[in-house]
């Protein structure tokens, strides 16, 4: 489309809850509950229209994500246009909308006339998410190709501002100042744009309800930071710190029928430390069904309830992450490490198991 700035029904339930895509027949791929009420008013007017047009075109991309993508774009104004000439809820450049299929588009300088169907939501949408479409998929195949660090809708989002030479011509799939023909400016725009995408992910996502408490109270570990000294006790092969042991020992005592694995190697972060755990519900690679997914819930809520006694740093479940540091704020959506991990799919979003990281 290429760096431009943009300008500044149906009853539905308070929150949409596709939490699991089995119990309520949506694909896995929306696996964030939006919370309705804190959308804009039109997105909440056309929400059961962008969700059967997003099914039909393009269930790859998670109905939160398109929310938040046409927020960043133009605020959901249908009549959003800006000076470089790029209109409507997905500010789509002149060109950009007839290679959509959208037809003809207009001069840059008069912009659209009013009748355009461009300034109409329905219409600008039904253009719109195929040709979004095209680009994730495209996308996804060169980062598959590359292993560029960089998951797929955040590359997509790169195409949509920067156009996709951008993520194609980069060494990560966002480009550096200087990198495929994208200065300082040009960088930073493109950042801050992935930026206010997961920010209004984060605004819109619906609070997680957790299951009562279950498991009763864990021992405190009372030891101290050892390092990685200990072979792993789930056979990896490797090593866990102490407080790891301790808390592999005191969440197998309470939850003995999920299975767990910590050690990686030392490119895995806090694995690689010996200090971190992932317990595995249903099968790797596999979006859990509804008791599944509330079995893992209530360890999640477990290890919550015990995180001071296990020294625990933080969780990830279902496409959220809990951390000591931000308990204020709940179960947050999860961004894949600010966008180099796949959370849409069920290891990356760790849906097939919840990961703990201990602090020491």
């Amino acid at each position: 489309m290429g760096l431009r700035v943009a300008a500044a029904l149906l009853p539905v339930p308070l929150v949409l809850f596709l939490a699991t895509g089995f119990e309520y027949g949506k694909t896995s791929t929306d696996v964030v509950g939006v919370n309705v009420d804190a959308l804009p008013q039109l997105a909440q007017e056309l929400l059961p229209m962008v969700e059967t047009e997003r099914l039909n075109a393009c269930p790859e991309i998670p109905l939160i994500w398109l929310l938040a993508h046409v927020q960043a774009e133009s605020s959901w104004n249908p009549r959003a246009y800006s000076s470089a000439g790029a209109a409507g809820l997905l500010q789509f450049m002149p060109g950009t909308w007839t290679e959509a299929g959208g037809g003809p588009g207009w001069a840059t300088g008069a912009g659209p006339p009013a009748d355009h169907p461009v300034w109409d939501p329905q219409s600008h949408l039904r253009v719109a998410l195929p040709w979004m479409c095209a680009n994730l998929r495209m996308v996804t195949g060169h980062i598959e190709a590359t292993g560029k660090p960089t998951a797929p809708l955040v590359a997509m989002a790169v195409c949509h501002i920067a156009g996709c030479s951008r993520v194609t011509g980069s060494e990560t799939g966002i480009p550096a100042p200087g990198e495929a023909g994208c200065g300082t400016v040009c960088s930073g725009e493109v950042r801050a744009y992935i930026d206010t995408i997961h920010r209004y992910i984060q605004a819109w996502a619906a609070p997680v309800t957790l299951p009562a408490s279950t498991g009763g109270n864990a021992q405190p570990y009372t030891g101290g930071n050892t390092g990685c000294v200990i072979p792993d006790p789930t056979g990896t092969g490797g090593c866990v710190t102490a407080a790891t042991a301790w808390m592999l020992a005191q969440s197998q005592a309470a939850f003995p029928d999920i299975p767990v694995a910590c050690y990686r190697p030392a490119t895995w972060g806090e694995h690689g430390l010996g200090r971190a755990c992932d317990f595995v519900i249903g099968r790797i690679g596999a979006y859990p069904g509804p008791a599944l997914t509330q079995r893992g819930w209530e360890f999640a809520r477990w290890l919550q309830d015990n995180a001071a006694p296990l020294n625990i740093q933080y969780l990830i479940w279902q496409g959220r992450i809990w951390s000591v540091a931000r308990a204020a704020e709940g179960w947050r959506v999860y961004n894949g490490a600010g966008g180099l991990v796949d959370t849409t799919e069920p290891t990356g979003g760790h849906y097939d198991h919840v990961h703990v990281s201990v602090t020491q």
